[in-house]
């Protein structure tokens, strides 16, 4: 765990900077220890990491924070997405360092400006976000979040690991059985109450994430116990075949 000022120094973001991300929910502390000390895990520093790519790219803080809690988030599908990117600014930077290099050379003998059209930039900009966060179940999301404070939203993200810490009681059992089918039940119901409607499909492919080996592994198993995501994987899959 690291502390503000801490991830401060190795970040190069300002502390109160730090602060406003924690009190808009972008980058909520970990814990917040006796003194009110905020402490940074390694999840929320590769958080962390993703914002300062989105602002290198210059999305605002409401659509970084739209962007990383959306359901759909997938984090090697938004790394592929942000290389692209990047790799089309350099390529409009080398554009421009060209052009200032050949009118130091030469001077200008064309009024071309093709090398300050983003256009093409522009575009993928915009594909990309559309793909971000405008899914119907995403949309539904934003509606049942509306007016729901900070402490309601830890309350139901602590409701709904416990169902996870259930999974890892459970996680030595058949995960077609009838406690492992009922926790899925119960999971994909708790998620259609309070964030969106959770069809089978949608359910599916959250197993598959959370069984990735990304962040959500992680968190999974930190709950319930080493393979615990997995194991939540397979009692998902037994129950949308039923």
């Amino acid at each position: 765990m690291m502390t503000v000022h801490e991830v401060s120094q190795i970040s190069g973001v300002s502390i109160r900077a730090l602060h406003h991300y924690d009190k808009i929910g972008l980058l909520p502390a970990t814990e917040v220890t006796d003194a009110g000390y905020r402490m940074y895990d390694d999840t929320a520093l590769e958080r962390l990491q993703q914002i300062l790519l989105f602002k290198e790219l210059q999305f605002t803080l409401k659509e970084i924070k739209a962007i990383l809690d959306s359901p759909d988030f997938d984090r090697g599908r938004v790394l592929e997405q942000q290389i692209q990117l990047l790799e089309l600014r350099k390529e409009h930077l080398q554009n421009l360092i060209d052009l200032a290099r050949g009118i130091k050379m030469i001077g200008v003998k064309h009024m071309s400006f093709e090398a300050f059209d983003t256009r093409k930039f522009d575009e993928y900009v915009r594909q990309a976000k559309a793909s971000w966060g405008q899914t119907d179940a995403y949309k539904e999301y934003e509606k049942k979040s509306v007016g729901r404070s900070k402490e309601e939203q830890h309350v139901l993200n602590v409701q709904m690991m416990e169902i996870f810490s259930e999974f890892g009681k459970i996680k030595e059992q058949d995960p077609e059985g009838e406690a492992a089918v009922g926790l899925a039940k119960r999971l994909q119901e708790f998620i259609t109450e309070h964030f969106y409607t959770c069809t089978d499909k949608i359910l599916l492919g959250l197993g598959a994430m959370y069984a990735g080996g990304g962040d959500l592994t992680v968190n999974i198993d930190k709950i319930g116990g080493t393979g615990t995501a997995e194991f939540a994987d397979k009692a998902i899959q037994a129950y949308c075949k039923k």
